[in-house]
């Protein structure tokens, strides 16, 4: 899977499905599954380290995640995040920091948050040889500035300035674009106009692909089920369920029984068995 083939499914209208993968385990079930694109998001920071947004997230967090990723998915396409401030201060700063993910990360290509404002940045990564997806819409670690995760393109002002950074970022070199929490009017206009692929999350069914995090789809969080996302398992409660099930074996002693345990040559005890 290269930029070409993925340009190439727009064209072929051939849908493109992505998943976040944070770790060897998840990424190598995607790639068993055929997923094209796996996304090394900076959602990491909610999904498994347990911060309430994607700001506290590093480069070296990323770095390590991408290489955990890159172990497992050798037929995927690997998108690594370039998480907060990582590519805002200016263009050899963002240059440096997208090496990084791609040198010693393991990953294809990097994703950068922003339209206009980050254009350059992206101009002068895609220069040196590193693909670039962009993403516009909610970008989550504007979160602060935008008062919340909420759907973004309700007014004049923000469809004008989502629809031109989704322009701004193609005419940077970007080879495909993240929409996300966007109505899906916006997100069919776009998609029309752009030549590179739209990715959606909640940003309706006109998009060229969708991207879905990974522990969202499988439901392995309890309490929290976003709206731009189908449960396609319920695994938090198969998994409550067999941890239950193994704290209540090992409390009445029926775990391990002589299946899960090993055997030797008891004659090799007879100096041990005397009193002690």
């Amino acid at each position: 899977m290269t930029t070409t083939d993925i340009r190439a499914m727009k064209g072929n209208r051939e849908k493109i499905p992505v998943v976040t993968a944070y770790d060897s385990p998840t990424a190598g079930l995607a790639n068993a599954a055929g997923i094209p694109i796996i996304l090394v998001g900076d959602s990491l920071g909610m999904a498994v380290l347990g911060y309430d947004s994607t700001i506290p997230v590093t480069m070296d967090d990323m770095v390590h995640h991408t290489k955990a990723v890159a172990r497992s998915a050798k037929h995927s396409f690997i998108v690594a995040d370039m998480p907060f401030m990582t590519v805002q201060v200016d263009s050899s700063d963002a240059l440096r920091n997208a090496a990084r993910l791609v040198q010693d990360g393991g990953a294809q290509s990097v994703k950068l948050e922003g339209g206009e404002r980050v254009a350059e940045q992206v101009r002068r990564i895609v220069e040196a040889g590193i693909p670039v997806m962009g993403h516009v819409g909610l970008t989550p670690q504007s979160v602060h500035q935008l008062g919340g995760y909420k759907v973004q393109g309700k007014i004049k002002e923000e469809v004008t300035r989502i629809f031109h950074d989704a322009q701004d970022l193609e005419e940077a070199g970007a080879y495909a674009v993240v929409l996300e929490l966007i109505p899906s009017s916006l997100a069919k206009v776009i998609t029309k106009r752009l030549s590179i692929p739209t990715i959606g999350i909640g940003a309706g069914p006109y998009c060229d692909g969708q991207v879905q995090v990974l522990h969202d789809i499988l439901g392995l969080d309890i309490d929290f089920v976003p709206k731009h996302t189908k449960q396609y398992l319920r695994l938090n409660e198969l998994i409550v369920q067999a941890l239950r099930l193994y704290a209540d074996e090992v409390r009445a002693g029926t775990f391990p029984t002589d299946k899960e345990s090993f055997n030797m040559d008891e004659d090799l005890l007879t100096d041990f068995d005397g009193p002690g």
